[in-house]
């Protein structure tokens, strides 16, 4: 089975960044297109970002000019730096693959932005 472990998250001032990683086990996210998702609390698990094994990617509106995607080699690690944080992007980060969570969703990491 597929494990996912997500990390670098954690409590930052307003205007801070922060780099988080994940690491996936098998092949399953070489094969696939790679996402980051939040879930804030008490809302549902939104997507963040997705990137394609050739580099392409996207972004959510709220995150545009601040996040950035990145997948080393089309492999199975991804990042996202995340840049001018504001209170708003805290919450938990999971990535997965996408569309669709092909993955068991991993513990995530927790982002804390302090106002």
């Amino acid at each position: 089975q597929v494990q996912v472990v997500e990390s670098g998250g954690g409590l930052v001032q307003a205007g801070g960044s922060l780099r988080l990683s994940c690491v996936a086990s098998g092949s399953i996210f070489s094969n696939n297109r790679m996402a980051w998702y939040r879930q804030a609390p008490g809302k549902q698990r939104d997507l963040v970002a997705w990137i394609t094994r050739g580099g392409y990617n996207e972004y959510t509106e709220s995150v545009k000019g601040r996040f950035t995607i990145s997948r080393p080699n089309a492999g199975n690690t991804l990042y996202l730096q995340m840049d001018s944080l504001k209170p708003e992007d805290t919450a938990v980060y999971y990535c997965n693959t996408y569309p669709g969570a092909l993955a068991a969703w991993g513990q995530g990491t927790q982002v804390t932005v302090s106002s």
